[in-house]
């Protein structure tokens, strides 16, 4: 039996662990990804890449090509709540509401003042090829579809696997330092006994994947539709091209079929059911795959049990509204690479890995009661305008009716719906959700001050430099090249000092600290005389600190630690920081 060694040992090659092995391979850290399927997702599941997402990837120079196969925010920023398609009666095509959503329409100023990147819609089908090709190119040999853990322990230092090949049936053993379970949730959580809290499988989806030209009928700018049946609630679902071309000439989509019991949709009765939802009897399609799956609400107790580390669907699993589930996967990832980069190479102690829990766990825990928050309070709204799925049939149409009728009495009806619409920018305008989370313990050196203001639905972002929070972006300049504060960190991710143009003294500092630690400094002054300079007022405003102060960043682009002015001992003061953020006291092994 064959044995290798590498520091880590990623299980599941779905996008969390692939976009891990991106990550660590740009740390220089040696891994090997097992996945049990031959190949990528063949379902297009998650669809929407948040701006906190394309950040990570702008960092790890994947944003280009999935901004490339993707499609732009002019081209998905609407939510769209439509009786059906088509149709001929009174009730069909009726455009019951449209709202701004994810950084579309009104809100895009907002979201390019926000980050460097916008968000870009291209599903897991189609995104997973490119951050597999990505794993490969930059790991070569560590990448291994079709191989699946059958068995794994920890032995002292080490997790010891044995890791079999599904067509031939050959065992290799594995020591890994460290195993990173990126499976879902199937095999190893379940193994270590970690419990799932929260609720397993409270609702079932029926999911149809299909081709069809819907050029006629969809409108541009969709993200997705909801459609509101005015006669049958079973008939209510909602319809999200899937690409490869996007817009009105779009070939494949995804159609999600209400909760209930999913033997209401037999395989043989799921066409003419999406021809009957869309209201286009005669559309030709074909139907590519159906899938029945549970909506979870769970969240692991446990992210890290001894050198496993838990990740993406193995650690929380949510409803799909407002697209938290893979990004939230891939920002553990981002996390957890840095750390894992910093312990292996001994720059910091392996208790720097239970900061990971520290810090993840509870976004783990906001966005799933945030996303099942948004989910049901969306239902609560179509129950509230008469258009719900518990609606009786006689009333449901004369709910729909009055969206068209005429009268004052109608008017009145539909300003109301409009208004407990907008309610729901919870679900779909959550951008302090995507960007202004902030890690409150774990690595970072709190400094006191208050946390910004969090509007009730998360609809507005406060950029901040209080530690733990994602460093603001704003657009500067060095000698011509524009570029990011989130452009400083670099794919390898080196701890940043950003100082004022009246603070050389933590340049020195920072040279002397970073030898010291041997860890990785890279000093920046921005302002006026500095060696670099903003593009405009925007750094100004967000960097709460004097000229004479001092911002350290960590390798994932959060604050870590911050002096807001000048200090009587600059080396002390960072060196003691940083110290406690990577608690290293001396010499240190894994």
């Amino acid at each position: 039996m064959a044995t290798i060694e590498v520091p880590v040992l990623i299980v599941g090659g779905g996008g969390c662990g692939l976009a891990a092995s991106v990550f660590l391979s740009d740390h220089g850290v040696r891994h090997l990804l097992v996945e049990r399927h031959p190949g990528t997702s063949r379902m297009p599941k998650a669809h929407y890449l948040n701006q906190r997402t394309m950040g990570i990837f702008r960092q790890h120079e994947l944003d280009a090509e999935v901004a490339q196969q993707g499609a732009s925010l002019a081209e998905f920023g609407k939510l769209r709540w439509l009786t059906s398609l088509g149709g001929e009666g009174p009730l069909d095509g009726l455009v019951i509401q449209e709202m701004d959503a994810f950084g579309g329409g009104a809100l895009r100023e907002t979201y390019e003042a926000a980050g460097p990147v916008l968000p870009i819609k291209l599903p897991q089908v189609r995104l997973e090829p490119i951050l597999r090709q990505h794993a490969e190119r930059r790991g070569p040999g560590e990448i291994r579809f079709g191989h699946e853990l059958v068995t794994f322990a920890e032995q002292g230092d080490r997790v010891v696997a044995q890791v079999r090949a599904v067509g031939t049936g050959e065992v290799t053993t594995v020591v890994a330092r460290y195993l990173i379970a990126a499976d879902g949730g199937r095999t190893v959580g379940a193994a270590l006994g970690v419990q799932m809290l929260g609720l397993p499988g409270f609702l079932e989806v029926t999911t149809a994947y299909f081709t069809a030209d819907l050029s006629p009928w969809w409108r541009e700018g969709t993200l997705l539709t909801h459609f509101l049946n005015p006669h049958d609630p079973d008939l209510s679902s909602n319809l999200i091209e899937m690409g490869p071309t996007w817009g009105r000439h779009c070939e494949e989509w995804v159609l999600h079929f209400p909760p209930g019991d999913p033997q209401r949709y037999p395989a043989e009765s799921i066409v003419p059911k999406i021809r009957e939802v869309l209201g286009l009897p005669d559309l030709e399609l074909t139907l590519r795959q159906v899938t029945n799956w549970s909506v979870e609400s769970l969240v692991a107790e446990q992210y890290r049990v001894g050198r496993v580390l838990l990740a993406g669907d193995a650690a929380h699993r949510q409803p799909p509204t407002v697209g938290l589930g893979l990004n939230t996967g891939i920002q553990d990832a981002h996390n957890l690479a840095w750390k894992l980069a910093a312990v292996l190479t001994g720059r910091a102690p392996d208790s720097l890995l239970d900061t990971y829990q520290a810090e993840r766990h509870p976004i783990g825990r906001h966005n799933v009661d945030w996303a099942v928050s948004a989910a049901l309070h969306h239902h609560a709204i179509l129950e509230a305008v008469g258009v719900g799925q518990h609606t009786a049939p006689q009333r449901r149409e004369r709910a729909f009716a009055a969206f068209v009728d005429p009268t004052p009495i109608a008017a009145a009806a539909r300003a109301r719906a409009a208004e407990l619409f907008a309610t729901h920018r919870g679900g779909c305008q959550a951008h302090d959700v995507e960007l202004g989370f902030a890690y409150e313990q774990g690595a970072v050196i709190p400094d006191g001050s208050p946390p910004p203001p969090r509007e009730p639905l998360r609809d507005v972002y406060h950029p901040t430099t209080r530690p733990g929070h994602l460093l603001p972006h704003a657009w500067i300049n060095r000698a011509g090249r524009i570029l990011s504060t989130h452009d400083l960190t670099g794919s390898a991710g080196s701890f940043v000092l950003i100082i004022g143009p009246k603070a050389e003294q933590w340049r020195a500092a920072a040279t002397a600290v970073a030898e010291k630690l041997s860890v990785s400094i890279n000093t920046v002054a921005i302002g006026i005389g500095a060696e670099y300079t903003a593009v405009d007022d925007r750094w100004s405003r967000v960097r709460e600190i004097a000229d004479e102060g001092a911002i350290l960043v960590r390798p994932d682009n959060h604050v870590a630690w911050r002096s807001r002015g000048a200090a009587a001992n600059p080396t002390g003061e960072l060196a003691g920081a940083l110290g406690r953020i990577l608690e290293n006291a001396g010499p240190v092994r894994a």
